[in-house]
C-alpha cells in the first residue's frame, strides 16, 4: 500500500456507497457488484444494458490505474530500494 495515503479514504468510500444507495437505489436497485446483478439478470432473461455492470468497473479500474501511474506514483528511479 502507498504510505502517502490520507486518512479520509474511509469517508470517501462510505460517501460513494451512500450516494449510490440514495440516488441509484430508486432507479436501478443500486447493485454495485456485477456478480450480484448477473444471477437475477440470467434468471429473468433480462440482458438490456447489462454490459454496463461489466464495462463500467473494468474501464473505471483501468482509468484509475493510468491516473495513479501517471500522476500519483513516484518515479521508480527515486523510489526506496525496498519498493523496486
Amino acid at each position: 500500500m502507498d504510505e502517502r495515503g490520507r486518512g479520509v479514504a474511509g469517508l470517501a468510500i462510505g460517501s460513494t456507497v451512500t450516494l449510490d444507495i440514495l440516488f441509484g437505489g430508486p432507479l436501478t436497485g443500486a447493485a454495485m457488484n456485477p456478480a450480484r446483478v448477473f444471477g437475477p439478470a440470467v434468471a429473468a432473461q433480462y440482458r438490456k444494458y447489462h454490459y454496463v455492470y461489466w464495462l463500467g468497473p473494468l474501464l473505471g479500474g483501468a482509468a484509475a490505474g493510468f491516473v495513479y501511474r501517471g500522476f500519483i506514483e513516484r518515479d521508480p528511479a527515486t523510489a526506496p530500494a525496498e519498493r523496486r
